[in-house]
């Protein structure tokens, strides 16, 4: 059973940087593609960054440049450094694990609230 436990989520003034973790098990984590989605009040769900297997990324046009998503397959964590955070950037952030086959995301963590200040 996959398992994905987020952390690294907070208050941070804007201008200011974020690492969250996600940690997942029950997987071989290696072959999973691996993404970070969030979640603001009132707006769906959207995905902010993924990390194929074979290290492809994929970013929102809204945090290009800005956040980088990677991964440890050793320690099986899956890592979004966020920088220059914006308010629009508050939103809970979701880890999200799917093999290549998949359509869609099948396994989620619980979620860490980002709050950004202005």
């Amino acid at each position: 059973q996959v398992q994905l436990v987020e952390s690294g989520g907070g208050l941070v003034q804007a201008g200011g940087s974020l690492r969250l973790a996600c940690v997942a098990s029950g997987m071989f984590f290696s072959t999973y593609i691996m993404g970070w989605h969030r979640q603001a009040p009132g707006k769906h769900r959207e995905l902010v960054a993924e990390l194929t297997s074979d290290g492809s990324t994929n970013y929102a046009d809204s945090v290009k440049g800005r956040f980088t998503i990677s991964r440890d397959n050793a320690k099986n964590i899956v890592y979004l450094q966020m920088n220059s955070l914006k308010p629009d950037d508050t939103a809970v952030y979701y880890c999200a694990a799917r093999r290549f086959y998949d359509s869609s995301y099948r396994s989620w963590g619980q979620g860490t609230q980002v709050t950004v200040s202005s």
